[in-house]
């Protein structure tokens, strides 16, 4: 795979061990040196975004905002954004610019160097993003520690509520995120890394639903192709699961990014199924114990 569109699905920056999952060494080599992928510390690369934002910012006397400012925070986004966004101070009339998307930044608004501050960050884009792509910002935020839950529940407002509710450092990336988000939209109450007892295993799956025995996986794309010994780690752990009576379902990057009403569907079938059953023990007549006669 590119390392461009590998980095695109780790949330547009990454450590070289997870990009080598989907990508080449040599591969990664000639992406730097092109500069369409950019080395931003020891072991780590991002795409050219971040940068760009930066430029379109001091071009316009600005700041960097949104997803381009999440990015800048070293924190990965469900889909990095096509351009750079960035914000001019309040009062202070928006260019027209074809490199960015610009626009006002509302009064108040922290900032911190060139981009708004860690918290602005979260809060914007809580404010204004589909919430999938704002609960991945949230939950990226919490993971790398740059904000915390309960100072995040302070700033809660009915426009950012649901983002901020159920924001979580657990979400171990937006991928995972973005499956949550799809299971939240569907009342579906889903707990991540939750621990699991099966055949003598310890588990930690994506996504877990303690009280209906519900686990949703996030799929790692190719990885288990590069790795027969991961692979056959994954059907054990499986296995372990439903045997021990899980129903685990599995979802893949393209279906969670790019057909979400599908993964809605089976989830609203899964819990109607499971409904059914449940309502389906409840009007069986109860067992007569042996050796005692029916009523």
């Amino acid at each position: 795979m590119d390392p461009v569109e590998a980095l695109e699905r780790w949330g547009g920056i990454a450590a070289a061990r997870d990009l080598l999952v989907l990508t080449s060494r040599r591969q990664l080599r000639t992406a730097v040196e092109r500069r369409t992928v950019l080395r931003v510390g020891h072991g780590r690369y991002a795409l050219p975004a971040a940068d760009q934002a930066r430029r379109a910012a001091a071009l316009v006397g600005g700041y960097v905002t949104g997803l381009s400012a999440a990015l800048h925070w070293g924190w990965e986004v469900r889909v990095p954004p096509r351009r750079p966004q960035v914000a001019v101070p309040h009062g202070q009339p928006v260019p027209r610019i074809t490199a960015a998307d610009a626009c006002a930044l509302p009064r108040g608004t922290a900032t911190q160097g060139w981009a708004t501050s860690p918290l602005a960050t979260v809060l914007q884009c809580a404010r204004d993003l589909p919430f999938a792509d704002a609960l991945a910002v949230a939950d990226s935020a919490l993971r790398h520690r740059a904000v915390e839950y309960d100072e995040l529940q302070a700033w809660a407002t009915p426009r950012n509520r649901r983002v901020l509710l159920h924001a979580t450092r657990l979400a171990a990336n937006p991928f995972e995120s973005a499956l949550r988000a799809l299971a939240i939209e569907e009342a579906v109450p889903m707990v991540p890394q939750f621990e699991i007892h099966a055949r003598g295993l310890v588990l930690h799956p994506d996504l877990v639903d303690p009280l209906a025995g519900v686990v949703l996986e996030a799929e790692s794309w190719e990885f288990h192709g590069k790795d027969k010994s991961a692979f056959e780690a994954d059907c054990e752990r499986y296995n372990a699961l439903v045997a021990t009576g899980w129903r685990v379902l599995r979802f893949t990057w393209s279906q969670v990014m790019h057909h979400p009403a599908e993964v809605r569907a089976v989830l609203r079938e899964t819990y109607a199924g499971l409904a059914e059953c449940a309502e389906h023990r409840r009007s069986r007549p109860s067992p007569v114990p042996q050796g005692q006669a029916a009523p």
